[in-house]
């Protein structure tokens, strides 16, 4: 009965270990993709804020300063 229960607490302890390691390498990819997503965005903006930067929208803008009002 000793044996048996040494060697039930040896595979809980290794299989806690496995999920442990399995946990930790989980968690290191999520913040490195994060990390990788936050670099891209910062260099690719999203939405109108990555026309802004862009010579035909510059164009458009200083179209819209030329004409008159609409009333």
């Amino acid at each position: 009965m000793d044996g048996d229960d040494r060697r039930g607490r040896a595979r809980s302890f290794l299989l806690g270990g496995l999920v442990g390691a399995s946990a930790a390498v989980a968690t290191a990819r999520r913040r490195r993709d994060a990390a990788r997503r936050r670099r891209e965005r910062r260099l690719h903006p999203a939405g109108l804020a990555a026309f802004e930067g862009a010579p035909c929208f510059q164009e458009l803008l200083d179209e819209d300063e030329r004409l008159p009002p609409v009333v």
